[in-house]
């Protein structure tokens, strides 16, 4: 892997060279300083002292010259105006023309300046970091909170940036003006819904969201994906996103409609999975196996389909329809049969039918950069709704009737009504999808240099995070773990080859991430997959009305993330959330069991609704703090993250599922609180461990 410095050294603008920080004279200083003190030849508060001098003045040859370059920047801008408003008078398309090209080339300038900028904080965020950790200082804290809100710190100008989005928007609203002057005499402010489509705009506003990337709804979503970036995209990293064609809208169209289809197909067998378990001759709780037969097949499925991505997402595709059509068929003729072997054959083909992986894998590869979170985002939204659709439409499904000798009611008729949808997709995505080139393979560095990179294996995982989001402490603890041996051989920068290499690969606190996946994912298994059985025991609902019940808590995904995403994640730090709410998923936990007094609705329903919601929210948190501290050698390759977290989740589900069936023979009585209790054992491992990371890193 190449190092920080390396990598400042490559992508710095030669003219600039001496502005940027010194990151190897300083990396040089924190390995100094900790050899004297560990030979007790340095105080404790000389080394602070010395150090916050020494970033003092690297902070300050940055911001001066920040302002310098924005003072150049806003003269040619104010030379460029007199020249627009003299044209308003005596308007000339050739003249116009050749404006807009110099406006231009300030945007590109501007840019250079946006990407120094950048260079430059994540120098500043890394050597803060490096120095808590080789010395066992929490300085990043008292550095940020001493010079933040100074009125004497550049620490502000260079991550606040308050001048360069004037630059910004005067380079925008005057290409805006240039490029609508036929006639119009609305404004850019006039009509702030309408995007500017001009190349340098797109790149610079790019560079200025990468910059200034604060957690909002989009963002939030994008992170339940687990798709990562592995790297600082430079510009012409983004411009030949756009030439190599890989990317093609109505291919990420058909990819989302597979994530869609795919939660409805998971969904919708729900509410009558125990009916269907009786008519069949089962007990009411075989339908756990039922409806984990699909997560058992999964476990298998993720793997092939995220090898089978490496070669192409087109085959992958028509081979997972093909699959859930015949696995959705079984399922419907099950009934006619008589035959639960037929049911379960059924659920494991569409079980081998997820491509998940390669939806995933698909957006992580061929959508341009700055469109991604946006898809991953649809990614989420699109698995949000067909998990709300899918009890939706099983209670929708309330018929029956026979055709010759086949039989068409609500048991079977989610299995045929899913069997078509899968046919339909089938036929659209032969017509419609287009295979992306596949990109050449990395051949991995073995020259001397990679051999003097040990120290940053895990830095570049958090590049693209400004210095004052504080759940940066949580990639201390990741990025830090390799950073011991200065002088040992550096791991190659290839992917993972087998899940126990991919393990091997997971940190402390990216095992405890993955732990609280693993409880979340339980905890709701649980709560939606015996929402049938307990309903129809204790309250006598009617399938509609465990339809209706899960639609609704379906329908919470998206409005809950867009609270958390916009307005929580803003005012609280995502540790505190991620406690939060796993102390919320347990509090539901508790409020669910049924103890001496007789079992309401409204304890069922409340109870059921703390606990999902509380575990939208952490999963939305874990997965976002996941996708940061995750390996960067994780972020490609069959064996990835969005891999691991999807087995992780799982495997949870299919021991939730294990355990409904099990339970299920001490009675139904005893159903409820047998399969609570190892959701309350498992979330309280989970808030200890959560704790445990936390303490240990302060």
């Amino acid at each position: 892997m190449v190092t920080f410095g390396k990598k400042l050294k490559e992508r710095s603008i030669q003219e600039w060279q001496g502005y940027y920080i010194n990151y190897k004279l300083m990396k040089k200083k924190v390995k100094q300083y900790s050899r004297q003190i560990e030979g007790g030849n340095l105080e404790r508060r000389h080394v602070l002292k010395d150090f916050s001098r020494m970033l003092d003045n690297q902070i300050e040859k940055i911001a001066l010259f920040m302002l310098e370059q924005q003072g150049l920047l806003s003269s040619r801008l104010q030379r460029l105006r007199e020249s627009h408003d003299a044209l308003q008078e005596q308007p000339d398309i050739s003249l116009v023309s050749n404006l807009k090209e110099e406006y231009r080339a300030v945007g590109q300038d501007l840019l250079k300046l946006l990407f120094f900028v950048e260079m430059n904080a994540i120098g500043i965020r890394k050597i803060l970091k490096k120095f808590d950790k080789r010395l066992g200082y929490r300085f990043t804290n008292y550095y940020v909170k001493t010079r933040a809100n100074h009125p004497y710190s550049e620490l502000q100008q260079v991550f606040r940036h308050v001048g360069l989005g004037a630059v910004v928007g005067a380079v925008s609203r005057n290409l805006h003006e240039l490029q609508n002057n036929q006639g119009s005499y609305l404004s850019i402010y006039d009509q702030p819904v309408l995007p500017l489509q001009d190349p340098v705009v797109d790149s610079i506003r790019a560079a200025v969201d990468r910059l200034t990337r604060s957690t909002n709804f989009l963002h939030f979503m994008a992170q339940h994906a687990l798709i990562m970036q592995e790297e600082l995209p430079s510009p012409q990293d983004e411009e030949g996103e756009e030439e190599d064609g890989r990317y093609h809208f109505m291919s990420l169209l058909l990819n989302l409609v597979n994530t869609f289809l795919y939660m409805v197909n998971t969904y919708i067998i729900v509410p009558t999975a125990d009916d269907y378990s009786m008519s069949l001759g089962a007990a009411a709780t075989v339908c756990g196996v039922v409806i984990g037969a699909m997560a058992v097949a999964q476990l298998f499925s993720s793997v092939y389909f995220s090898a089978w991505s490496n070669r192409s997402y087109f085959k992958p595709l028509i081979f997972s329809s093909i699959v859930l059509f015949i696995g959705n068929l079984l399922y419907a003729l099950a009934f006619d049969l008589n035959s639960i072997a037929v049911l379960l054959i059924g659920r494991l083909f569409c079980g081998l039918g997820s491509a998940r992986a390669v939806n995933r894998r698909y957006i992580s590869d061929c959508v341009p950069l700055k469109i991604r979170m946006q898809a991953s985002a649809g990614f989420v939204s699109a698995s949000a709704l067909g998990m709300a659709c899918g009890p939706a439409l099983a209670g929708l499904l309330q018929v029956r009737f026979k055709i010759y000798k086949v039989t068409f009611n609500q048991d079977t008729l989610p299995g045929w009504v899913m069997a078509i949808a899968w046919l339909m997709y089938l036929v659209w995505l032969a017509i419609s999808f287009r295979e992306p080139a596949l990109q050449p393979e990395e051949i991995p560095k073995t020259s001397e240099a990679s051999n003097n990179s040990v120290q940053d294996v895990n830095l570049e995982k958090g590049i693209k995070q400004p210095l004052l989001i504080t759940a940066e402490e949580i990639e201390e603890q990741a990025e830090d773990e390799c950073d011991g041996s200065e002088e040992a051989a550096e791991d190659s920068r290839a992917p993972a080859n087998s899940i126990v290499a991919a393990y091997r690969l997971l940190t402390p606190s990216v095992k405890v991430q993955l732990l609280i996946y693993f409880m979340l994912k339980y905890a709701m298994e649980i709560l939606l997959s015996e929402s049938s059985v307990i309903t129809t025991y204790y309250f006598g609902w009617s399938t509609s009305s465990v339809a209706i019940f899960l639609f609704c808590l379906g329908l919470t995904v998206l409005p809950v993330n867009l609270v958390v995403g916009s307005y929580i994640s803003n005012m609280f730090e995502d540790r505190q959330i991620l406690l939060v709410s796993e102390i919320m998923v347990c509090v539901g936990i508790l409020l669910s069991f049924h103890v001496a007094v007789p079992y309401t609705v409204p304890q069922y329903v409340c109870s059921g609704l703390i606990m999902f919601v509380s575990a939208e929210v952490l999963e939305g948190v874990n997965l976002s703090l996941l996708s940061r501290v995750m390996s960067s050698r994780l972020s490609r390759g069959t064996y990835n993250g969005g891999l691991l977290s999807t087995e992780a989740g799982t495997i949870a589900r299919v021991i939730a599922d294990a355990t409904i069936t099990v339970a299920g023979y001490l009675g139904r009585d005893m159903l409820l609180n047998v399969t609570l209790l190892p959701s309350l054992v498992i979330c309280v491992l989970s808030i200890v461990a959560t704790c445990f990371t936390y303490n240990s890193m302060y």
